[in-house]
């Protein structure tokens, strides 16, 4: 394991720190933009000078940069507060399934504003029968000449309220197994019959939603794959969402747990001499330590050209649920302020609250907890697969309720 930049990536590094320092938005015109038009705006302004999608071929909008300078851009573009979220699922999930799957046209029309901010994506996976079982499930697409006409639900769809385009996987064939009667399509999120429906989070956002479909038109050239390949195409999206979804939210780490803990009292002494919750903090120090180090063991493997190992699933299946953790301990420990989730009045201006209400979420998007396990235990571990009973079966004949 490495620690160090070689040479050639502390020059793209000390690149890509003196372009932050003269194009970071400082301009209260720009703050005074909503999140989204922020977004767009610095998105547009990455693009414009070549610091967008850096991993892209440069036809799509990108500089063909490798892995670990696409890392190394991330951790210096973090150390600003900049919206860049609304862009995650398109440039991080979407993007690399349209190159792997979209025709030279579509990929010339879509990327390049996908890239530079001006069209968004959302991905349209989840349903309510389904659960985290994404074969399961029951919106379906039926041939109609040269078209495909689509009914049924999605839900926990992010950002379908403001997305100009998302990916869809649709049931084609109900009598194969459930995993081999799937397409997968791209459309128009403004499409007849498409209705948005946003759901009020605990934190008071409204950040996904639930997506409905009748009678959708969408053109049979908008399918990527093969029919009935749609879960192979689906399999891509999945494996990019492993590296774009991340198990924290924020600052919500050791270092807030410690400031927290020396500012409260118990018993008139500063909480962090009690030896209750300087054990809670240690058990967190040694869980981020080892996120850390198993970060940089990736790190390094990209830096050498190698591809990561399961990295992914173990910081999401820790960290999310150490975040929930944390954020319960503090609020605990705050006594009646830890209530207090108003960013003007709260301490650390709400963050604690915040990832509180949050992280039942983040133990959800990208996989669940159980699913993170499933993924290491049988990919990594070598264990045996848990029984189905559906398997092999016809999609009609799977039992129900």
């Amino acid at each position: 394991m490495d620690f160090n930049d070689t040479p050639a990536e502390a020059r793209f590094r000390e690149e890509a720190v003196t372009w932050l320092s003269h194009n970071v938005p400082t301009d209260e015109a720009f703050w005074a933009l909503t999140p989204l038009e922020q977004a767009k705006v610095w998105q547009k302004r990455k693009y414009d000078d070549g610091w967008a999608c850096l991993g892209w071929a440069p036809e799509f909008g990108g500089r063909g940069a490798s892995p670990i300078e696409e890392v190394i851009w991330r951790q210096e573009e973090a150390r600003y507060e900049l919206p860049t979220n609304f862009f995650l699922i398109g440039q991080g999930m979407i993007g690399p399934t349209l190159m792997a799957w979209a025709t030279a046209d579509d990929k010339a029309r879509y990327l390049p504003p996908l890239a530079s901010g001006e069209e968004v994506w959302c991905q349209l996976f989840s349903e309510p029968a389904g659960g985290s079982d994404l074969a399961a499930l029951r919106t379906r697409a039926e041939p109609d000449g040269d078209d495909w006409i689509i009914n049924g639900q999605k839900i926990w769809t992010s950002g379908a309220h403001y997305a100009d385009y998302g990916v869809i996987v649709v049931r084609t064939d109900p009598t194969l197994p459930k995993h081999k009667g799937l397409s997968y399509f791209y459309i128009d999120m403004r499409a007849p019959g498409v209705e948005i429906k946003p759901i009020k989070q605990l934190t008071g956002d409204a950040d996904f939603n639930e997506v409905y479909f009748t009678d959708v038109r969408v053109s049979d050239r908008q399918r990527l794959g093969e029919v009935g390949q749609g879960w192979q195409v689906a399999l891509t999206t999945l494996m990019n969402e492993r590296a774009a979804i991340g198990g924290g939210i924020g600052k919500m780490d050791v270092d807030l747990a410690i400031a927290i803990a020396q500012d409260v009292e118990l018993d008139g002494q500063p909480a962090i001499d009690n030896a209750a919750v300087r054990t809670r903090i240690a058990d967190w120090y040694v869980q981020e330590a080892g996120l850390k180090y198993t970060g940089y063991r990736s790190l390094t493997a990209l830096s050498r050209g190698a591809l990561p190992g399961p990295e992914n699933s173990i910081g999401k299946l820790v960290g999310a649920p150490k975040m929930q953790a944390m954020a319960s301990f503090l609020m605990d420990l705050l006594g009646a302020s830890g209530a207090i989730s108003d960013e003007a009045l709260a301490v650390k201006a709400g963050i604690i609250q915040r990832a509180y209400m949050g992280a039942p979420g983040m133990r959800i998007a990208g996989g669940t907890d159980e699913i993170m396990a499933n993924i290491i235990a049988e990919r990594v571990l070598g264990l045996p697969q848990e029984p189905r009973l559906d398997k092999g079966i016809p999609f009609t004949d799977v039992p129900t309720g």
